[in-house]
């Protein structure tokens, strides 16, 4: 079965890595389309990430994708890059933090 947005959101911080970020303060906003539409952001710091539902209101940088699509980033069905590039992925913000975002949680 496949994953959900709210299990992949609600793993993420159990899937961070936190020596892939030392130091790192950043609040990342997720806004889903398609068939789970919702907002989620995740607060990194101290060491630790936590997921919230909603909208924060000073995120580092924005992520915009169509659920179904993140799900399959997030799972490697698809490349991230491959998915900004055709548009799929849209993001805002600091972009350098979305080139380690992939790299500070194991899939």
């Amino acid at each position: 079965m496949a994953l959900t947005v709210v299990e992949l959101m609600s793993k993420m911080p159990m899937a961070f890595l936190p020596e892939k970020a030392p130091g790192l303060v950043a609040i990342i906003q997720f806004k889903f389309s398609g068939a789970e539409a919702g907002d989620w952001f995740a607060t990194i710091r101290d060491g630790k990430c936590s997921v919230e539902q909603g909208v924060s209101p000073s995120p580092k940088m924005t992520l915009s994708a169509d659920s179904a699509d993140y799900v399959k980033i997030f799972t490697g069905e698809l490349d991230g890059m491959q998915a900004f590039m055709a548009g799929k992925l849209k993001l805002a913000g600091d972009l350098s933090l979305a080139m380690k975002l992939m790299t500070m949680f194991k899939i």
